[in-house]
């Protein structure tokens, strides 16, 4: 049974080093209870492989049921952009963030495109 909306109170981020830091910085972090001890971000480089990115988001959106918030920087999200853009579940809610290094495009934000397509644009 999907967990309720109250019992989802964690954040969880899929981006560069510089985001994911910052974000630990602000508190976010979190590291569940043993044995099998999960964290609720990845740092991702130009080294990480995609099927770990794909893995980390599918944990994040489809097994853990504390997550209620999905940061995740548009440039890594590009690397997974369909499993993205087909997530449509309502929660965990998944957004779309900057990074120091790659400017936003609002052409490539999955939530813009379904708000635009809601309006008939």
């Amino acid at each position: 049974m999907a967990a309720q909306a109250k019992d989802r109170q964690f954040l969880a981020v899929i981006g560069d080093e510089d985001s994911v830091t910052g974000l630990l910085l602000a508190g976010v972090g979190h590291v569940t209870d043993p044995p099998d001890s999960q964290r609720n971000f990845l740092v991702v480089d130009s080294k990480t492989e995609t099927s770990t990115i794909e893995k980390a988001f599918q944990n994040f959106t489809q097994e853990r049921t504390d997550i209620a918030i999905v940061l995740i920087n548009q440039h890594v999200a590009e690397r997974i952009r369909h499993s993205v853009d087909t997530f449509a579940d309502p929660f965990p809610a998944v957004l779309e963030i900057p990074s120091k290094d790659h400017p936003y495009d609002p052409e490539k934000d999955s939530v813009l495109k379904r708000v635009r397509r809601l309006f008939g644009e």
